[in-house]
């Protein structure tokens, strides 16, 4: 018997590779996958160098490891059951619909079998899921995540929540102040396994793409900091407890010029590769709130997002594929605009946000939610369109990651998990952030010269989606106020709408 491991399930302390301590390992790296989208070059990086990282490090403690370097995914299955015919693979069973379908397809082909066993990597069995979600049509995350608490224990005082209260997350929308600089995240220097990647991922990937944008060139990489590997993680996790977590819950939803990390943890890339542990990232920040009294809103809205909405997400998307990865229940059909690849915009939350992406392969999930979806919805853009790009654009990306979180929540593509759409005028971006104050375009105008973007698109989104959402209870006061402009005045925003749809495809913006 071998033990595969996937590319995203780096960790040796769970699953088949705990298990099963004297059985050989294989690992594949391959190009075709890396050839699927113009993946960010930094997400290529790090995806092969925490793979040749994590070789090395079984070998080193006694492993046998079979490491393969090859072009399709199917040429290191089939040299691995052409030099032993018939060997029974065992493998966590991987997050993205469809792979497992596939491997077992691929190694049976090849005279092999395989055994799929639990995932590990993350804290709810998809048993568990179901027995909680029923027939439900549609999921809501707050009940999941207090069900999530119960069941671990994670801040609570026998059956009721530490603090009394559930939920702090009306304390964790403030804005920094104008002085304000929130301490470095942890970095880390290339060693010689990752410079010899980025060799590779550049004169491999540059270009050969079917269509523009080719290959990675549409990014503009700065130094690669990520950890590859799961010391490093744990020093990046270490880095965010004691220096970031405190502040971490009053300026998690904040928007900054020039602060593209604020105090987000920067730990989604080491989770969803398997660096890290969910539980031991979880535990970690509840042990800090004990030793040195960190605010309970900054413990309690981490918490809810990698032991609630994480989950919550994986779980979804296994229910809900493969429909959701279609979904599009408000029929937007707008390409992508040339702008979310070259970030050749005058609005100066769009092209901050999209220069840090293309600068590092991240934003924050604020910066993902209501500036990029939310600008990408209210131009009608195809949820589809926006899914690829943001898979193609982040470094912590994975199928399963993007598409509930951009199809779903992002743009509303589906009310499977989400009960209104989240899109904002200017006024938004303005409460949360510093961006309009410098920004050519006005925030308090809707339509005529220089009249932000955000404002008639919002106005306009609304009035086209009306049959759709007017009836939706969370929406009755934007909609009284729609209700409220003249004709002419909405005649106008449509105008402008209109144009600016164009002049977005022209990245006249």
């Amino acid at each position: 018997m071998t033990v595969l491991v996937l590319g995203d399930q780096l960790n040796a302390d769970v699953g088949p590779l705990a298990d099963r301590p004297g059985e050989r390992v294989l690992l594949i790296e391959a190009a075709d996958l890396a050839r699927r989208r113009p993946y960010h070059p930094h997400k290529l990086t790090l995806v092969f160098s925490a793979m040749r990282h994590f070789r090395d490090r079984l070998r080193k403690s006694g492993r046998t490891v079979e490491y393969r370097q090859v072009e399709r995914f199917a040429d290191g299955i089939e040299a691995h059951l052409n030099a032993d015919p018939g060997d029974e693979l065992v493998v966590m069973r991987p997050p993205n619909h469809g792979t497992g379908d596939r491997l077992r397809e691929l190694v049976e082909r090849h005279g092999g079998q395989i055994e799929f066993v639990t995932n590990d990597l993350f804290l709810c069995s998809p048993d568990r899921f179901d027995d909680w979600a029923g027939e439900q049509p549609r999921y809501r995350h707050e009940d999941f995540y207090r069900f999530m608490r119960r069941e671990t224990g994670y801040l609570m005082d026998d059956s009721e929540p530490v603090g009394g209260e559930w939920n702090y997350d009306e304390q964790n929308r403030e804005t920094p102040p104008d002085d304000y600089s929130p301490p470095d995240p942890a970095v880390f220097e290339p060693d010689a396994i990752t410079r010899e990647v980025q060799s590779r991922v550049a004169e491999t990937f540059e270009g050969s793409y079917e269509e523009p944008p080719y290959g990675g060139e549409w990014a503009d990489p700065g130094p690669f900091r990520w950890p590859v590997t799961s010391d490093q993680a744990e020093t990046a996790l270490e880095r965010f407890v004691t220096d970031r977590l405190a502040e971490f819950g009053p300026y998690q939803d904040a928007l900054a010029a020039g602060e593209w990390a604020l105090n987000h943890a920067l730990l989604s890339p080491a989770l969803n590769l398997g660096l890290l542990r969910p539980e031991a990232v979880i535990e970690r920040v509840i042990e800090a709130y004990h030793e040195r009294d960190v605010p309970l809103n900054s413990v309690e809205g981490f918490v809810r997002q990698v032991l609630g909405w994480r989950e919550f997400m994986r779980q979804v998307y296994r229910r809900e594929m493969p429909e959701l990865a279609d979904a599009n229940q408000l029929e937007q059909s707008e390409s992508l605009p040339p702008l979310f690849w070259t970030g050749e915009t005058d609005m100066a939350c769009l092209a901050d946000v999209i220069d840090g992406v293309r600068t590092r392969g991240y934003a924050h999930h604020i910066e993902r939610l209501m500036i990029l979806s939310n600008f990408a919805t209210l131009l009608g853009v195809e949820p589809q369109e926006l899914n690829r790009w943001f898979h193609a654009a982040y470094v912590d990306a994975s199928h399963w990651v993007t598409t509930p979180n951009v199809v779903g929540m992002g743009t509303f593509g589906t009310d499977v998990l989400s009960t209104k759409p989240y899109v904002s005028s200017a006024n938004y971006v303005d409460k949360m952030s510093d961006y309009c104050g410098d920004c050519p375009y006005y925030k308090t105008k809707t339509t005529g010269e220089r009249a932000c973007p955000f404002n008639a698109l919002y106005w306009d989104f609304l009035d086209r989606n009306a049959e759709h959402l007017s009836d939706n209870h969370r929406m009755g006061l934007v909609y009284n106020h729609l209700e409220n402009k003249g004709e002419d005045e909405r005649e106008a925003i449509r105008a402008r709408a209109e144009r600016l749809r164009e002049r977005a495809q022209r990245s006249e913006l």
